[in-house]
């Protein structure tokens, strides 16, 4: 079924059309990337198919019986809406339903038991209403996605939660939407990467269409069966995930590069026939005319540019960076990074025992978000931090750049060392400056290369994508992945010894990303780099600092998909020591929960988090008592209901061994959610 058909869709920007006569279509199921460089229009294409903008030419269809829901790349919000209204703010009847499921639920919760008539009466009401409808699989698919993304006070305020967690709500948003076409601008963006890793997951697992628009590469190869690019002002579909997009576009470059040097090769010899003034009255001679003057005129073949540099950092001294016994506490119940403008001036986190973590940690005021952390940095190392939203990654990074004092500890730099900081908003200080003025401030020429190499500012931005108009633009005129590539020019310009960057893979194309890796893996200063990216973590780093729940910081010599690919095998080893333990439900149930729990204990924002650990100390609500009782009988049924359906499948009546083999695929998948589910919820009653 088709899901969306474009056609012929046009939209100007700011000097050019953004893109021309675009058309194509997605079918159910379907699960595509838009990809491009920053400024050709691709969340602009997403938001007109979305019909926040309007389309300077051509339509957009969306079949009526699927439905959109779109996440936009900053999501906006009420910051006085509580996360339920937000999240159930698009009406549809079974959200409608479920959402008044939802509000009954938590007064029935408040009543402690004693609920009066009127609040009974609603709740019976309600609970017809989930029978009648047949929505209990949905409002516990729904369950299911709040609890993995750490969404577990739907009373809190928007305006009280962090980027992450705004990002994450959003999200939520998106996905328990009750539509079969999903838009989703930069989605991983502020997520870590635990999170993304469920993420990607539950997009290729699920029946809904997707159309996405992200730079994370193995995002894009793990979920995406066709892959979009935009460019000069078109629109061009490869079949295949991105790594076969990759090999048709090598393929499709040296097919457009030997047609240039054809065509060239023919010009050569037309333009001395035309320098020699063919009388033009015949008609032949008049076309062939034509015909050259269009081959001069057409749009040349442009390879992209395979540009490297090395900036000439100055010399690191026998002593880079000490770190002795530096703590950090924020007062219990802050949810997410405190940004250095919000420490006191004149008061300090600690507690009155700085020196004694098991003082400090003892108080109920605080909680540990970085313990008695002490490291001696050397020469050329390059090191990752992995840690959930809230882990305290940027707090490590302001810390180690003085923009925030610890309770405890010194930090030591050295004399030569000199940092470079890309924070993850950066700020400019004068947008109206053009891009060519703000870079200048800098340098007028650059050295590069160990001082081999200089060229000119003009030159040095066209190499990094501003080519051209773009150079004279204000600031103020740049999309938001065009204003971070600048500023990260600028930080590369002014030679650091000693990287530390905060999530500067936001917003980048891959082209740029491909530039920074390059430029990072050739190094030879001190990095610590904090990224959602793991296909960009293993290019740029060789060891991890893995931040911890309890304030502690551990370390992991290797590449961010060996860590995970660790963690996993680390859970599925100890999940396997409790296989032998009966499940009330049956004794299969151990073993079938035990690859789905390792995508269990996801990241969330500080007191959010859905571990395990977390949510043994949180009784069950009504609902989730509810709940829980629920699928104490829904699961046994279904488990019965598979061993019959494993008798059918041995019969020789074809038609019923297919029907019997669909079903038991249908229960399957039933199982796969119900389990988790049902872990979580036992482990706490």
């Amino acid at each position: 079924m088709n899901i969306l058909s474009i056609n012929n869709l046009s939209k100007i920007g700011r000097e050019k059309p953004l893109f021309t006569g675009v058309t194509f279509g997605i079918q159910e199921g379907e699960k595509a990337a838009l990809i491009g460089r920053n400024g050709t229009g691709k969340s602009t294409l997403l938001a007109t198919i979305a019909g926040v903008l309007q389309p300077d030419e051509g339509t957009v269809v969306i079949n009526k019986e699927a439905g959109l829901s779109y996440l936009p790349q900053t999501p906006a919000f009420n910051e006085n809406d509580t996360i339920r209204k937000h999240i159930f703010k698009n009406h549809s009847p079974k959200l409608d339903v479920i959402r008044e499921y939802e509000e009954i639920c938590e007064e029935m919760t408040q009543a402690a038991g004693t609920p009066s008539t009127g609040l009974q009466h609603r709740y019976e009401d309600i609970m017809h209403k989930m029978d009648s409808g047949d929505l209990w699989n949905y409002e516990a698919q729904i369950s299911s996605i709040l609890s993995t993304l750490g969404i577990t006070d739907m009373t809190r305020r928007m305006g009280t939660l962090s980027g992450g967690m705004c990002k994450k709500v959003a999200l939520a948003q998106v996905l328990v939407e009750d539509t079969k076409l999903l838009l989703l601008d930069e989605p991983t963006n502020h997520l870590d990467i635990t999170t993304i890793y469920w993420l990607q997951n539950y997009l290729h697992d699920t029946k809904r269409s997707v159309l996405m628009v992200t730079h994370d590469r193995w995002f894009l190869d793990a979920v995406c069966t066709n892959i979009y690019e935009l460019a000069r002002n078109r629109l061009k579909l490869y079949e295949g995930n991105y790594s076969q997009y990759l090999e048709k576009k090598e393929t499709e470059a040296e097919i457009e590069a030997n047609t240039e040097r054809r065509i060239e090769s023919v010009l050569r010899f037309e333009r001395q026939w035309l320098l020699r003034g063919p009388c033009a009255r015949g008609t032949k001679i008049k076309a062939r005319i034509q015909r050259d003057e269009q081959l001069i005129n057409r749009e040349k073949f442009k390879a992209d540019k395979g540009f490297t540099f090395e900036v000439k950092g100055k010399r690191l001294g026998g002593k880079v960076l000490e770190l002795h016994n530096i703590s950090k506490n924020y007062p219990k119940g802050y949810v997410g990074e405190v940004s250095p403008s919000l420490q006191p001036a004149s008061q300090s986190f600690a507690t009155p025992s700085a020196g004694s973590n098991a003082a400090r940690n003892a108080c109920s005021n605080f909680s540990p978000v970085i313990s008695n952390f002490s490291y001696v940095f050397t020469k050329g190392q390059k090191i990752g931090i992995f840690g959930d939203n809230g882990s305290g990654k940027s707090t490590f990074l302001n810390i180690i750049t003085g923009q925030l004092s610890p309770d405890s500890g010194t930090v030591v730099v050295g004399e030569n060392t000199k940092f470079g900081y890309y924070t993850q908003n950066p700020t400019f200080a004068d947008t109206n400056l053009t891009v060519l003025e703000y870079i200048k401030e800098t340098a007028e020429h650059m050295t590069l290369n160990n001082g081999k190499k200089e060229v000119s500012a003009t030159k040095f931005l066209e190499e990094f994508g501003f080519e051209g108009k773009i150079q004279h633009s204000p600031v103020s005129t740049l999309s938001g992945g065009e204003r971070k590539r600048l500023y990260l020019v600028r930080l590369l310009l002014e030679n650091p010894n000693f990287l530390v960057l905060d999530e500067p893979t936001n917003d980048f194309d891959i082209f740029t990303m491909n530039i920074l890796e390059q430029f990072l893996e050739q190094y030879e200063g001190c990095l610590l780099l904090v990224s959602h990216d793991r296909y960009f973590m293993d290019k740029t780093v060789d060891s991890l600092f893995i931040m911890e729940e309890n304030g502690d910081i551990s370390g992991f010599v290797g590449k961010c998909s060996e860590y995970i690919e660790y963690r996993d095998e680390l859970k599925r080893s100890q999940q396997g020591n409790l296989k032998g333990d009966k499940s009330p439900l049956g004794e299969g149930v151990a073993d079938k929960t035990a690859a789905s729990t390792s995508e269990r204990g996801l990241g969330s924002e500080g007191e959010t988090s859905p571990t395990l650990q977390n949510n043994q100390k949180k009784k069950l609500s009504f609902k989730e008592q509810k709940e829980f009782e629920q699928l104490n009988e829904e699961i046994p049924a279904l488990e019965a209901e598979q061993k019959t359906l494993e008798e059918k499948m041995a019969s020789s009546d074809f038609d019923e061994v297919r029907a019997a083999g669909d079903r038991y695929k249908e229960i399957d998948a039933l199982l796969a959610e119900k389990y988790p589910r049902w872990e979580e919820l036992a482990e706490r009653a």
